[in-house]
């Protein structure tokens, strides 16, 4: 079946690329895992995720690698860098419609997936980045807007914040960084993206 293998590409941050685990467990490899079994599983040819990139730097750095990639199926992850360095939510509002707007035109609208940011101030070392409060209504905000934007192109979206929410009670859920998933929360993640990838790639592109 290798040439039914969508050729899968994840723009993102630290949560993309997974900070702090093991990159078998970081949830775009989980994903694939996940998949492998189906008609036409996916092939993650690259994780362009970046610890500490804005919907800026997606625009300047991993958009630009895409021709090269030709991928098939995308991913996006991006917002709590936005959240942490102050971005006005217009201008991150502006530069995610920017990037669906450079994925749409490549991609059909089902083969594109949004992924909600989590909710890092609930980890043992989330009140470093700013006031937690503060900081966890600008993740709300934030998810909001990446849905809103993405729902109005036709675009799938999975939220995980609700899943990252138990790092507060359960800490097997936050990485050794005390700050980023660990794999097991990753795993959580992706038992709420596969089902929604899976049928996301059984229709044909549209």
């Amino acid at each position: 079946m290798g040439h039914d293998r969508l050729r899968y590409v994840a723009l993102g941050d630290s949560y993309t690329i997974g900070t702090s685990v093991d990159e078998a467990e970081g949830w775009p490899a989980q994903l694939v895992g996940a998949l492998h079994r189906d008609v036409a599983p996916l092939d993650l040819v690259a994780n362009l995720g970046v610890n500490g990139f804005t919907s800026a730097d997606v625009i300047a750095v991993e958009l630009p690698r895409l021709d090269a990639l030709d991928p098939e199926f995308v991913t996006l992850l991006i917002g709590v860098n936005d959240v942490v360095q102050g971005v006005p939510e217009a201008t991150y509002r502006e530069r995610v419609a920017e990037i669906l707007t450079t994925l749409r035109r490549r991609l059909a609208a089902n083969r594109i997936l949004v992924v909600t940011t989590p909710d890092y101030t609930v980890t043992p070392s989330g009140a470093d980045y700013g006031d937690p409060a503060t900081q966890r209504d600008g993740i709300g905000r934030a998810n909001a807007i990446v849905s809103e934007l993405a729902r109005a192109q036709g675009i799938a979206v999975v939220d995980i914040f609700d899943i990252s929410e138990g790092a507060s009670a359960d800490r097997s859920l936050v990485a050794g960084d005390g700050l980023h998933p660990s794999g097991r929360q990753y795993g959580l993640w992706v038992d709420r993206i596969a089902p929604v990838v899976r049928s996301l790639i059984a229709q044909h592109a549209r």
